[in-house]
């Protein structure tokens, strides 16, 4: 890894929709595992040491795994512009905040049925990824009415009997448990499979289309404060786990916007620039900034460009049988991995409820495999519900030494020069920014809309 050399990622102009297209190679890399400058790992290298300090981190021993695992962390730095130190207390909020909700318990333990009332009313996995191997989600917000969120927030309750005397509202724990579902089911099947680019790099966030069609004014205007709930909580908890966002409105001036991460928005109605002068103000820079805007003749060949066409479902332009409330069509490939999930399901096609990847235990020599959780009729579900074929054998993935070049990118002319890294231990140990490590679209934390204040922030 020593001769790679990130590329600064640059500012496209807007004026046309290709621009985005070149932020799929190595650009949209920078700062993620296997492409970390020097300074980069030192902070990463200080940022584990202040979490250990405090117990919030165990590092590996032998066939033993580390507490959290190094994509996890790596979010959390990134989202804070490489400052330990600021990495390291959002990073401890976020554990208090774990065990004072009880998020292991929560998706072990919750109904199905009530997983299931919830996943309704957010994004879902269609089942494919795109180019770059990140899970594509579909979200269709036309059925989110005033009715019927109202009617969700009042039948929805306590998950599971662990969180009968929460003071966070049920609907919120509902959303807990779906996060939970992309750290501890998709993103590792996601990470798993080597039919990708980078894999070196795990796959840590989601790419998100959102129909807004039919979508009123007032329906807009009455999804707000639920929104900015969501928002802060993914904001704050699920850091850097969103990736591009496109609006489709050809109204709407392109040159007003910056375009770094991927959650498209589709078919938007007209008074879409009034809403989008409410909603960026609903939200941190971080969000606003991960939105790039497509006419409506541009959806299907910008999406068919950035994802196969046999992945992009058929009303979006592509080749894919699904439809808003489909459980995962899965590819072929993920069908090697995960597809003892619809094999148990029969008919149904898919198995209802939360879903957990574990990976092989080097010390039990249990294989990697998907394990059914929750509870049914208020039996706890532990069942083994796919075996993964190997995708990987030993030696196939690149291995990175833990120090990279030493050099940290800048930027001179638009070209990319490598310096020698001094003082890097004295910066990292200051919490102080280290100059050249974030790019400039990095320069505000990176913040991650909840799936439901994605339809807003779009």
């Amino acid at each position: 890894m020593s001769g790679w050399v990130s590329k600064q990622p640059s500012r496209q102009s807007h004026s046309s929709h290709h621009g985005h297209h070149d932020s799929y190679s190595a650009d949209s890399l920078y700062g993620h595992l296997g492409h970390l400058s020097e300074a980069q790992e030192h902070a990463f290298a200080r940022f584990k040491e202040l979490c250990s300090n405090e117990k919030l981190y165990s590092p590996g021993q032998g066939e033993q795994p580390s507490s959290h695992d190094d994509a996890t962390m790596i979010r959390f730095l990134r989202a804070r512009r490489f400052e330990p130190h600021a990495a390291f207390e959002q990073f401890k909020e976020t554990e208090i905040w774990r065990k004072e909700n009880k998020l292991q318990e929560l998706y072990d333990n919750i109904d199905v049925e009530t997983y299931e009332e919830a996943r309704k009313m957010y994004p879902q996995w269609v089942g494919r990824r795109d180019k770059r191997g990140i899970p594509v989600y579909v979200y269709t917000i036309r059925h989110l009415t005033s009715k019927n969120v109202s009617a969700w927030q009042k039948s929805a309750a306590p998950p599971t009997a662990l969180h009968k005397d929460s003071k966070v509202p049920p609907t919120l724990l509902h959303l807990f448990a779906l996060y939970e579902n992309l750290l501890r089911f998709v993103f590792p099947l996601c990470t798993y499979m080597t039919d990708r680019p980078n894999l070196e790099s795990p796959i840590t966030a989601t790419a998100n289309i959102v129909d807004i069609s039919g979508v009123g004014l007032k329906q807009f205007w009455n999804l707000k404060g639920h929104m900015q709930a969501a928002s802060t909580l993914a904001t704050a908890h699920y850091p850097e786990t969103l990736d591009r966002i496109f609006v489709c409105n050809p109204a709407i001036s392109l040159d007003a916007l910056t375009l770094a991460n991927l959650m498209q928005i589709i078919g938007a109605p007209s008074f879409f620039p009034t809403v989008w002068g409410w909603v960026k103000r609903w939200f941190d820079p971080g969000t606003t900034s991960k939105i790039f805007i497509l006419g409506q003749h541009e959806v299907a060949s910008t999406l068919t460009s950035l994802i196969e066409p046999e992945n992009v479902p058929k009303c979006f332009g592509g080749t894919l049988d699904w439809e808003w409330g489909d459980y995962p069509n899965l590819g072929e490939n993920e069908k090697k991995v995960v597809g003892g999930v619809q094999e148990k399901a029969g008919a149904a096609k898919w198995l209802k409820g939360p879903l957990e990847w574990r990976d092989e235990d080097k010390v039990t020599g249990e294989p990697t495999k998907t394990v059914a959780v929750g509870t049914v009729g208020g039996k706890l579900r532990r069942e083994d519900v796919a075996i993964a074929e190997r995708m990987h054998p030993a030696g196939e993935k690149e291995v990175f030494s833990e120090k990279q070049a030493e050099r940290t990118a800048t930027v001179n002319g638009g070209n990319i020069e490598t310096n020698e890294v001094s003082d890097l231990d004295d910066k990292a140990d200051s919490g102080k920014s280290l100059d050249g490590v974030a790019p400039p679209e990095e320069k505000e934390q990176i913040g991650t809309v909840a799936p439901i204040a994605t339809v807003l922030a779009t």
